[in-house]
């Protein structure tokens, strides 16, 4: 029996029979990693890894749709801890190496160029001014305080081999900035969605993939709407959440 602290509980993640450890005290998952999880490349063996981690739920997902061995890097100590329960909650010990460590040094010592793809879902928003009465955990989850966008570009790109595939989900406002960091960095931009909450409004995240030293030629994908007419998820959405094998990648 996987030891839980006090205020943690154990959620449904809805697909493939996964369960989660989350607390109310840190930031849960969201649609975000879902989403993540489903748009990037993987091979079907061999390794990959996770930046940004949290408590592990990427790689959870990860697992269903490759044998490879999947690490998982979080600088939270209280979040890592509950990654590595995680793990072993869904009997993954094995394949899943959850790790409490700094995005920006990991490569001294997992190695450069030892992944076949990595994923991450980073923090979105610079880091506000002034003094800030928050949740600390919430606060890494959300603002750029342990690592800035090109801190996490720089690390995909250190880990990945090449031809490696390197996957992220971001906010829609910050896709310039990524692609330039991405191309500084040799991941050449290969895919891209947009993901809108409803049809006729903008886009509110993007999801991205690159390939280390990949030549120039991206596509666009067809775009997510999250939600329908009648304001209910997407078909694709509930065959993701609910167990369906959908992929967000089009063929």
């Amino acid at each position: 029996m996987v030891p839980l602290r006090p205020t943690e509980r154990i959620d449904d993640l809805l697909t493939y029979d996964l369960k989660i450890i989350q607390s109310e005290e840190v930031f849960s998952f969201s649609m975000d990693a879902v989403l993540l999880g489903r748009f990037c490349s993987l091979p079907p063996k061999g390794r990959v890894i996770d930046l940004c981690t949290g408590n592990g739920v990427v790689p959870l997902l990860l697992s269903t749709r490759t044998k490879a061995d999947i690490w998982g890097v979080e600088i939270q100590e209280r979040l890592a801890d509950m990654a590595v329960r995680n793990a072993l909650l869904n009997d993954l010990g094995e394949r899943l190496h959850m790790i409490q460590g700094d995005l920006k040094t990991i490569h001294e010592t997992l190695g450069h160029g030892q992944f076949d793809a990595v994923t991450v879902n980073p923090p979105y928003l610079p880091v506000p001014s002034g003094e800030q009465n928050v949740n600390e955990h919430f606060a890494a989850a959300r603002h750029e305080i342990h690592c800035k966008l090109e801190d996490v570009i720089a690390a995909c790109a250190k880990l990945v081999k090449a031809g490696g595939k390197v996957a992220m989900v971001h906010r829609a406002t910050r896709l310039v900035d990524i692609i330039s960091l991405m191309r500084q960095y040799r991941l050449e931009p290969k895919r891209i969605r947009y993901v809108h909450a409803r049809a006729g409004e903008e886009a509110m995240m993007v999801l991205i993939e690159g390939m280390k030293d990949g030549k120039p030629e991206i596509r666009t994908l067809p775009p997510l709407i999250v939600y329908d007419e009648n304001q209910e998820y997407c078909k694709e959405l509930k065959d993701i959440y609910y167990g369906g094998r959908a992929s967000l990648e089009f063929s």
